[in-house]
Parts: C-alpha cells; sequence; structure tokens
C-alpha cells in the first residue's frame, strides 16, 4: 500500500520519505501529521495494520501509542492547573491524603509531571494484573516509599507516571482520567484519541508489531538499582498490547490509542498558546509553565541527557538531534511514536507506527521524520 492522504506542497519531501519506508519495508503501517496554526498540512498514512500485510492501514486506524500517551495524560494535569484545581507546587497529599506515607509529603505535583519523585516503578512484587487494578495500583504507590531524593534528579517514571497524574486527575476532577481525556481533551479539539481503547474501535486498531524475537532482560544488572528497580517495576511489556485486558485497561502512561490527526490535534492545544479548534484549552500563562525546567540531566532511568520541563521534555540536541533550539516540548513512545510542539512556529508534529523500531528516544525513523519537517520549515518558513 502507498502514502495516502494531504500534504501541500511544501512538505512532499515528508510524503516521500514516508513512502520510501514503505515500500522499502521499513514501515509496516503508519501515520504522519504537521499542524501548522491550526491548518492541517500533512495528514497522511499508509501501509498495513498487520504483520501478514492483509489489512489496509486507513485514514481511521489507531494504534496503541506506548508512552506518547503520557502527553495526553499531562496535558490534562494541565487543563486542571489552569482551572485552578491543581497547583504544580502543593504537594500531592494536599489532594491524596495516603500518599504522605514513607516520607513522602515533600512530594509536589510538579514532581510527579517531571519524573522526579522518586516513584519510578512499583515495588516487588508487583503483575501486570495488579496494574490493571486501579485501586490496588494507586495503593501500592501511596504506601511505598520514593527510591531517590525527590526533585534531586529525573528517573523516567515507565508506568507510574500515568497511575499518579491519572489519580490526582480522579480526585479533584471526580472523573476517571479515560472520561476526562475523553471529555474535556478528545472532544472539544475533535480529536480521535483516547486512554484505554473503546470496544466499539478495536476493530480499526492495528497490531503493534514487536521485534522477533523480542529482545531480553539486559545480564548483569545491579539489582538495586534505579534502572532495574524501574524495569522491574513496570510489568507491561509487548505481549500484553492488543490484548482486550490491555485494551480496557486505563494506564495514562502507556495505553492510549490514536494516530497521528489525533495527537497533532489534541497536542496543538500548546503549540497555538492554549487554543484548540476555536476554543481556549489553556491559558497562555498556564502554556509557559511547561517550560519551567525541573530536571535537566542524565535521566536516572533512561540513561542520557533530558530536559524536563512540566510533563514534557524540552528541545535539547543531547536528544533529538534534528530538533532546533527554542520553545519546543514533545514526548516519544515505545518503537518510535511521537508527537512534537513547537510554540515559536506555532506547528504541532506528530508520528504514529505498528512496527516498533530502535532507540531510546525515537528510532531511527523518527529521527529522520523530524529532520524532514524541519529542513521544510527552515526552507519556506
Amino acid at each position: 500500500m502507498g502514502v495516502e492522504g494531504t500534504s501541500t506542497d511544501r512538505f512532499e519531501p515528508v510524503r516521500a520519505a514516508l513512502a520510501a519506508r514503505l515500500e522499502a519495508g521499513e514501515e509496516l503501517g503508519a501515520s504522519i501529521a504537521v499542524d501548522v496554526d491550526g491548518v492541517m498540512e500533512v495528514d497522511l498514512w499508509g501501509g498495513h495494520t498487520d504483520e501478514a500485510r492483509a489489512v489496509p492501514w486507513h485514514r481511521d486506524t489507531l494504534v496503541s501509542m506506548w508512552s506518547t500517551t503520557k502527553t495526553l495524560t499531562s496535558l490534562a494535569a494541565l487543563v486542571l492547573v489552569d482551572r485552578g484545581a491543581l497547583d504544580l507546587h502543593r504537594p500531592v497529599a494536599h489532594y491524596w491524603p495516603e500518599f504522605a506515607a514513607r516520607g513522602k509529603g515533600c512530594i509536589e505535583v510538579r514532581h510527579v509531571l517531571s519524573h522526579t519523585s522518586g516513584l519510578s516503578g512499583w515495588e516487588q512484587p508487583f503483575s501486570v494484573e495488579d496494574l490493571y487494578d486501579w485501586p490496588t495500583a494507586s495503593a501500592r504507590l501511596a504506601a511505598q516509599a520514593p527510591w531517590w531524593e525527590p526533585g534531586s534528579a529525573s528517573g523516567y517514571h515507565v508506568q507510574t507516571q500515568g497511575q499518579l497524574v491519572g489519580e490526582l486527575v480522579r480526585r479533584v476532577s471526580g472523573l476517571t482520567l479515560k472520561e476526562f481525556v475523553a471529555t474535556e481533551i478528545a472532544a472539544p479539539a475533535q480529536a480521535d484519541v483516547q486512554i484505554g481503547a473503546r470496544r466499539a474501535d478495536w476493530p480499526r486498531i492495528a497490531d503493534l508489531v514487536a521485534p522477533s524475537p523480542p529482545a531480553g532482560i539486559p545480564t548483569g544488572l545491579d539489582t538495586e538499582g534505579i534502572f532495574a528497580r524501574t524495569l522491574f517495576g513496570s510489568p507491561a511489556r509487548d505481549e500484553h498490547v492488543d490484548t482486550p485486558q490491555w485494551r480496557s485497561a486505563e494506564l495514562g502512561a502507556v495505553n492510549g490509542h490514536g494516530n497521528a490527526r489525533g495527537l497533532a490535534r489534541a497536542l496543538s492545544a500548546i503549540s497555538r498558546g492554549g487554543r484548540v479548534n476555536g476554543r481556549r484549552l489553556l491559558s497562555e500563562e498556564t502554556v509557559d509553565k511547561v517550560f519551567d525546567v525541573q530536571a535537566d540531566g542524565v535521566d536516572l532511568f533512561l540513561g542520557v541527557p533530558v530536559r524536563w520541563g512540566m510533563g514534557y521534555a524540552l528541545a535539547d540536541p543531547r536528544t533529538m538531534p534534528h530538533m532546533p533550539t527554542g520553545r519546543i516540548c514533545f514526548w516519544v513512545g515505545r518503537g518510535g511514536s511521537i508527537v512534537m510542539m513547537d510554540l515559536d512556529r506555532r506547528v504541532t508534529f506528530s508520528y504514529t507506527m505498528n512496527r516498533v523500531g530502535d532507540g531510546i528516544l525515537g528510532s531511527e525513523r523518527t529521527h529522520d521524520y523530524v529532520r524532514h519537517v524541519y529542513e521544510v520549515l527552515e526552507r519556506t518558513g
């Protein structure tokens, strides 16, 4: 299957790049979107939803986005900050009293959003069945002690961030994270994104195809180190994706479903100073808070330098070499999906795919598409 959809003439190199990778078999199925100040200049898709290449990728195909889900969860928190329901500098325990246990009374909302709370994984034993059980997963985090001094460094909260932020959303809004994203973000933005997946949408979800054989657990790990504790304390694995349990769960860090168009529509609220689809979702003052640096150094889990703002990584050539500096924030998902918000250019770029690629922060394909987008923007303004 070739590339379908639309793109303006100036973004022809992006279309050509996607077409070439589909033709070469490097992509199985994918979608790419570029929103420029509310105009969807790129809305492309192509390939197949299954490894057998029997089912074409359609305009409304969805895919499990792994950690790109966190961009929606963080946006939910920012909407509540904007409404005065959450205070970034107030202790989490103000909203969730049980959370103060084991010396966590000092952990603030901002620490959860910036991966600096010290709760990057669940203490063992903790299973994927526990992860699917919202009350259990929340209670376990409330009961455990942080693994490092909160606020002193970032340690990527691979699967816990969705639980921590999601519990705050529940406590202050009265809605589940699923419900909040659906009614307060997806609906006003007219964005085809969701936490988990409604059963009626399961037929249009692409299979996520992971490397075969799957990557094993590294040998020689320091089992008491942050990396190992986080890895083993984050129980969801590739084999869980696309199961009924995965799709039915509420995992605000990892089981969002959507496509590039939906992500670009929802997250353009940040790129465009708070407005999306003719409505104001955030004030400009709240958008500015995204760029309040909370951590800047080698992440204790990822092992690479990351500059964390409020809920999003900030542009840094050490992290994303083809992204210019400036007011740009982003995050990625396992295998390569990404959504990037460039406030200086009022551009939102997103990419979703179903063939899992290599790389800690985006795959080689991710970086290549980012490069093409910025080459176009630099050439045409």
